[in-house]
Formats: C-alpha cells, structure tokens, sequence
C-alpha cells in the first residue's frame, strides 16, 4: 500500500473515531446528566395527568361571589392507546354516531398528536359521568380528568363577567409565551378576559408510570417531576349584585342598556345590557350549542350595548353643550332667548321645539328644565361661528376637543374586551358629505346642538359624561375591579391607570353650577319632575332621539344626591319614545337601590309596571316566531319519519295519533303570535301523516 493510501486511511479512522467520541459523549449526557430529555425519551411509559388549577373568584362590592368554582370532569383520549375500545357502547352512552366518534379521533390526532391525551367530551353531566365510570374498562385509552368549572349563584352580569371556553389552535399561536395547552380553558369575554393573567392560576402536573399493557403502576420517579397546582387570584369588584340584578329586571323585553358609575372612584356599580343571558347557560356540556344559538339570535343577548351600541344622544347632551358656550364666554348663565316652537334663523334647516310657550328658554336653568330644542340649537352656533377660532371649520375643530375631552368619540379604556369609541365625526366627514371646507357651515350640521346629526355615544360614555359634571370637571377611568388579591407590582401598574385622576378642561366651578342647577329643575318641574328618589335630591336631563327604524329611542342620564353625589346613571332603551317615559324611571329605580338599599312601596309598584313593559320591536319577534316556526316544522318532519319507521317494522300497528303533537309540544314556550305558528305545523304534520297513510295502504293493496 502506498504511503499516501495510509495517510488516507488514517485520516478517516481518525474522522470515525471522533465522531463515535462525539455521538457517546451526547448520549452519555442525556441518559445520565440531563433529566429533561430522560424524561422526553421515557414519555411513552409515563402517563401525564394535568390537575387544573381553581380560577380565581370575582366579588362584588359586598364581597359577595359573583360565580364560583365547582369540580367537572372531561373524558380524555390518548388515541395511540384506544385500540380495543367498545366503540358501541361508548358512542351509545354519549349520544354519537361512529361517524362522530371517528371525527372526534382525527381531531384530537391533528390537535394534539396521537400520543398526548386530548379532551374527546367536555364537560360530562352527572348522569353521564355515572355512566361512564361504570364502563370505563371498556374503553382502553380513555380516562375521566377533574377540572373546575364556572358556576354563577346570581344568574347575572353574564356579559360583564364573560365566560371561559377551551382555547383552539389559533389562541395558542396568539398566546404562545402563556404556556397553554391543548385541554386548557381560558377566559374568552368579559372580565374572564381581561383579567385572565390573574385568574387563570398555574395548572399541576404529575406523572405516573406505566407498564407494557398501559395499565398506572404508580408515580413517576417517586413524583421529583411533579409540580403542584396553584389557584388562581381573585378580584374585587365595584359591582353592587343587587343593582346589577334590578337593572336587568328592568330591561327585561326592552332592548337597551343601563350603566352605573360611582363618580367618586369611576368604579362601575352595575352594567346591563338588554337581552342578556344566564351565564350558567355557557357552562357545562351544552355550552357549544348554547353559545351558537345565541350568536344566531336577531337581538345579539351576547352584544353588550353598553360599550358597543352607538346611540344619537340626543337632548342628554345639552348639559355639555352648555358648558362649551358658557366656557367660551359666549352665553351667561342669564342668557335666553324667545322660542314659539321651533328655531329657523337658518332658513331651510328648522328644528322643531317640543314647547311653544313664553318664557320657556328666557335663561339657562329654564332652557334645560324644559329642553328646548331651538336654544341649544343657537348655543350650537354661537360655538361653531365663533370668530375667535377663524371660521366654522376651525370653530368645528375646537368644538370636537371638547367632545374628546369630556370621553365623547374615543375609548375610555374600561376593564372590559372590545370598547367602541363611537363617533364625533371629523372635518373630513363633513368635507367630503358637502363637497369642500366652504360648503357648509354651522348651519349644516345644525341639529349636532341637540346630540344629534352623525354624532354617536355609548352608554359607558354617557355615564361617564354624568360623572365629570358631577364631579365638577375631573373624572376616574370607568372600571369594574378595585383589587386584585395578593397585587404584584405589574397589577399595581395596571391598576394605576383606573386609580388616577383625570382633569377635563379649566371649566369654573360657576359654570359647573349653572349646569347642575338646570339639572336639578329638570327633576323639579321640568321634564323628568314626575321621577321621585324618595329622600334625595338628584339632577338629570331627559332625552328623545330619532330613530330612523322605527320608534324614537329613550335616553336618560343623572347623578345622585345633588350635593354629594355618589351615582351617575345613563339608560337608553331602544323604541321607547320620550326619555321621561321608559329610561327615566328605570334610571331612577337604580339610583334609589344604590342610595336607599331598597326600593319604597311606590318603588316597587314602578319597578313591576316597567318589568311588565314590552318594547321589543316587531321586528324582531317576527324573527322569533320563524325560528319557533322551522324548529315545529323540524320536529313534524322528525315525528313523519318516526311514525314511518315504525309502521314499516309494524305493518299491522297503528301510528299513535298523538305522536306528532307529542314532539310539537317539546319545543319552547310560543312568543307573540308562535302558538298561531305551531298550531299551524301541528295541522300540516297531521295531514302529512295522513297522507302518508293512504299512500302506504296503495301500496299494499297493489
């Protein structure tokens, strides 16, 4: 062999060695010195059981639990380990199809491999836990695993507190750097949202080996890889429970919303949004198909109106207009002028006053005592056309910092997912509507003076409008919690920003009072004087705003007591005509359980006339009794079919008459004019019966 063969040779028995060095030493170091891949490497024989942490509890005012933790269990599968599994049965037990139960397994395989245990059915019931506690050896590959779950003892704030849901593949590429998992729940709305870092708590692990059959032979390495479970933190809320639940009962067959706020703190006492729902309805094992039929429902029961719905404010927003002109100097408190019905110093725009007698509008505390609709519409100008900004599209400008200012068309960042800003439109809006800056003027957008025009507010901001008068210029950011147990120094950061004081403008204290002293003699002798808070004084500002489908909406805001006040309130309801009529007494009835803790017997006697009051629009009660409708035809078809099958099977037994009416009768309570609707579908399944009948006895005789 050649001298350069040799070197050659050598050179690669050199590379082979070292390489056989380097694959040893690696090997060496996972096997012995690195737990964590040992670990890895031994996961076939170790059976990994997560033990879920309890949620942290949410209370209210009082420190009452708002939903508590109750134990559930899951019926988890490892796919690669269900090889033998009576298929049958279990798919019996749990109502499924093997075509279901196939659809179940490759979704698992996909979510979670064929190796890691994946949720197969959420959320067992009692009586279907029973059942398959009692057949689980059948079912190789599958076990039940504990888990907390949410349960609600009041039956309210659905929409505040949100619910938890298992989280998909897409919240786990969202909220990687959490650490969940496939099988965990998290928090989708609400408060369960926003707050989830704190509420979520740290699941549990631990780790049991197994033998070549699958079968648990106990703990994995004496439990040194175990990690225990820590509970979730709790939070503490503003909400008044009892409030929250008058308000609701209030709306009830109304569509709406009604928001209280403590504008001391800027803490929220009570949120509602009409229609709601039990939030026990999105617990438990029918939580999917509860939540897709409210997602479906015409009236949104999971849309929460308070921060979302954008409502014309109406004459609510007179209050604010006010304090412009008079911050501006260009009203007085003295300021009147004379309206006999309507204001039509712009020619062609003429906005119609609800009052024509004299003296109604002579100075600010009578203008809004009553209202008028042509004062506030000149108030309106005055601040567009003053000539200290240029020209009306400068003047527009400064009018909108006010608006912005006092939380008007931006987000007041409220503890709550998913906050509109709703609308004071921009320059641009109004350029483009009129075709360039120097095409329209104040009298263009004339009917902005009495909340109206393309302006828009929500509830929340309405509230919180009633809060800064209140309060004489400052306001707190509106929000539900207070505290959070055991704060950390990243809570405090988050907390901070609901705990700071935010100074609107440099509007006098004078000018607040003017304000404030109008308000109280709208509750006087003005337009909401029939609404009474026994023992307190309060102020307030009724309000109408139009609804271009159908009937006006109702709006009321205030804050209570006069002097101290402790409360702000803003209701609108949807279809409700004058403000006084369906929102004020609403507003009042809430303002007197917050002050008084209870309501007095003529309270009592409002609270059951206005819970009685349907204002639900036609509309959308057609729409439900559709809904009843195809769910009666649905059911006639499936008692056809039923009654089919069996007199096949049975050719000599009689179809019992009643079947049909039977299954009919299982179906929800008829609304408006639904019994028509059944009765009608009870009618056509009969003769569809019938007919079948005949056809079946041709049949036979041919």
């Amino acid at each position: 062999m050649s001298v350069f063969n040799q070197s050659r040779g050598r050179v690669i028995q050199i590379i082979i060695g070292a390489v056989f060095i380097v694959i040893t030493a690696q090997l060496i170091n996972l096997q012995i010195f690195s737990s964590q891949y040992k670990l890895a490497a031994e996961n076939n024989a170790i059976y990994r059981k997560i033990i879920y942490p309890d949620r942290g509890i949410i209370f209210d005012r009082k420190k009452r639990a708002l939903l508590e933790n109750t134990i559930s269990f899951d019926l988890v599968v490892t796919p690669a380990e269900s090889k033998g599994t009576d298929t049958a049965t279990l798919c019996a037990i749990l109502g499924i199809d093997t075509a279901e139960y196939k659809k179940r397994m490759l979704d698992a395989i996909f979510k979670n491999t064929r190796v890691r245990p994946s949720i197969f059915e959420p959320l067992l019931t009692p009586d279907l836990y029973a059942k398959l506690t009692e057949n689980m050896y059948k079912f190789p590959g599958f076990v039940l695993s504990e888990r907390s779950v949410r349960t609600y003892p009041f039956n309210t704030a659905a929409q505040l507190l949100g619910y938890i849901a298992e989280v998909d593949t897409a919240y786990l590429r969202k909220n990687k750097h959490l650490g969940y998992e496939m099988g965990d729940y998290a928090g989708m709305s609400g408060l369960e949202k926003t707050y989830e870092s704190v509420l979520m708590g740290q699941r549990g692990i631990k780790r049991f080996i197994r033998d070549n059959k699958s079968r648990i032979q106990g703990p994995y390495e004496n439990g040194i890889f175990d990690t225990i479970p820590v509970a979730g933190r709790n939070l503490y809320t503003s909400i008044d429970v009892e409030v929250q639940q008058l308000a609701e009962q209030l709306l009830q067959n109304k569509i709406g919303s009604a928001v209280a706020i403590n504008p001391q703190t800027g803490g929220i006492i009570s949120m509602v949004s009409s229609p709601t729902y039990n939030p026990n309805v999105l617990t438990g094992n029918a939580r999917r198909k509860n939540w897709g039929r409210m997602v479906m429902d015409t009236a949104k029961p999971m849309y929460n109106r308070a921060i979302k719905g954008q409502y014309p404010p109406g004459s609510t927003f007179k209050p604010l207009g006010a304090l412009v002109a008079l911050d501006q100097g260009l009203i007085t408190s003295d300021y009147g002028i004379g309206c006999s019905g309507g204001y039509g110093a712009c020619g062609g725009v003429y906005v119609r006053c609800e009052h024509g007698n004299a003296g109604h509008a002579a100075n600010l505390r009578l203008a809004l005592a009553n209202s008028c609709n042509s004062y506030f519409s000149d108030v309106f100008r005055k601040a567009l056309d003053n000539k200290k900004w240029g020209n009306p599209n400068q003047g527009y400008l400064k009018w909108k910092e006010y608006m912005n200012a006092f939380g008007l068309g931006r987000r007041l960042e409220v503890d709550l997912p998913s906050e509109d800003k709703a609308n004071i439109p921009d320059t641009s809006v109004y350029n483009r509507f009129f075709g360039g800056a120097r095409r329209w003027n104040s009298c263009s957008v004339l009917t902005l003076g009495i909340g109206q025009d393309k302006m828009t507010a929500t509830p929340l901001q309405m509230a919180n409008l009633m809060c800064i008068i209140a309060n004489k210029g400052y306001y707190y950011p509106p929000h539900f919690v207070d505290s959070i147990e055991s704060e950390s120094t990243a809570d405090t950061v988050l907390m901070n920003k609901y705990r700071t004081k935010h100074t609107v403008t440099n509007i006098s204290d004078r000018d607040y009072q003017a304000v404030n002293d109008g308000m109280h003699d709208v509750t006087v002798y003005g337009t909401a004087s029939h609404i009474k808070i026994p023992g307190v004084e309060y102020c307030a500002k009724t309000g109408t705003a139009q609804n271009p489908h159908g009937k006006n909406h109702s709006l009321f805001v205030a804050f209570a007591p006069k002097d101290n006040p402790r409360i702000a309130v803003a209701v609108v309801v949807e279809n409700g005509g004058y403000g006084s009529v369906a929102a004020g007494p609403i507003a009042g009835l809430i303002m007197e359980k917050f002050l008084n803790d209870t309501l007095s017997k003529a309270g009592l006697a409002t609270a059951e006339r206005i819970t009685k009051m349907d204002l639900v629009p036609q509309a959308i009660k057609n729409w439900y009794t559709r809904k009843d409708a195809e769910r009666a035809a649905r059911l006639a078809k499936l008692a056809l079919e039923e009654a089919a099958e069996k007199e096949e099977a049975e050719p000599n037994r009689e179809t019992p008459k009643n079947n049909t009416e039977a299954i009919l009768e299982q179906g929800s309570k008829p609304v408006g004019n639904k019994k028509d609707s059944t009765e009608k579908y009870k009618i056509k399944a009969a003769l569809l019966i019938s007919e079948s009948k005949k056809k079946k006895m041709e049949g036979r005789r041919q």
